[in-house]
């Protein structure tokens, strides 16, 4: 099984380091590959310094854009796995083995890493998780499918939702989204309890008015994918 490790990057030269040392550490089985989103620090020049394995996208893209690079890249290198994972520092590479074996084991089609299952390590602010909550219980009218965390970004796919990520898949914000349209097409998702970290290094691009604009957005996104299927 060939396994990538899709690190979406916009000016995280503060993190990325630790990122892919922990990838490196606990979960040597998976390759790499970072895409840096036009970023405006020293990202490119770190990871050319240290040899990282990384895309240099010429115009930003977002996180979804992002993201899709990465599936791509993972489906036409014939990549059996691709799994999300930020380059903030927040996820822990420890758990890649376990989600792939779920995603195995039951025949998933996507795993997702959920903080809010066991309630364990960093919890995010208030506000989010009351963002977060909102649109489990929207998904879950809208699916039928109860999911704890439809923001998390740590998640793993097969084959199969590789192919279909690399035709189609939302540019802005797109977790939830992109879940309540593989939920309506009858895909199989899992949950596994992860414990995340606080960032260290840099800041979060949603910020609290970023974060309202955010709930509208994907409301409307994920109404409008729901109807379609």
């Amino acid at each position: 099984m060939k396994k990538l490790v899709i690190i979406p990057a916009f000016n995280e030269e503060g993190n990325l380091e630790k990122t892919i040392q922990d990838i490196l550490e606990n979960a040597p089985e998976f390759d790499y590959v970072i895409v840096n989103d036009c970023s405006t620090d020293e990202t490119l020049a770190m990871c050319r310094r240290h040899g990282f394995s990384y895309l240099n996208l010429p115009v930003n893209l977002g996180i979804g854009g992002a993201v899709q690079t990465g599936y791509r890249y993972a489906y036409f290198h014939g990549y059996d796995i691709a799994v999300q994972f930020d380059g903030d520092g927040q996820h822990d590479a420890g758990y890649l083995g376990q989600m792939v074996s779920i995603l195995q084991d039951t025949e998933s089609d996507m795993v997702i890493g959920s903080r809010f299952i066991e309630k364990e390590g960093f919890q995010s602010s208030l506000f989010r998780r009351m963002g977060i909550k909102y649109f489990s219980l929207l998904i879950g009218i809208l699916t039928g499918k109860r999911i704890t965390d439809p923001t998390s970004g740590m998640r793993a796919v097969n084959r199969k939702l590789l192919k279909k990520f690399t035709e189609e898949y939302p540019k802005d914000y797109p977790e939830p989204e992109s879940l309540v349209t593989v939920l309506s097409e009858h895909y199989l998702v899992q949950e596994v309890p992860v414990i995340m970290r606080e960032r260290k290094e840099g800041v979060s691009s949603i910020s609290l008015r970023a974060s309202v604009y955010y709930m509208i957005k994907v409301t409307f996104a994920v109404l409008i994918a729901r109807m379609k299927k």
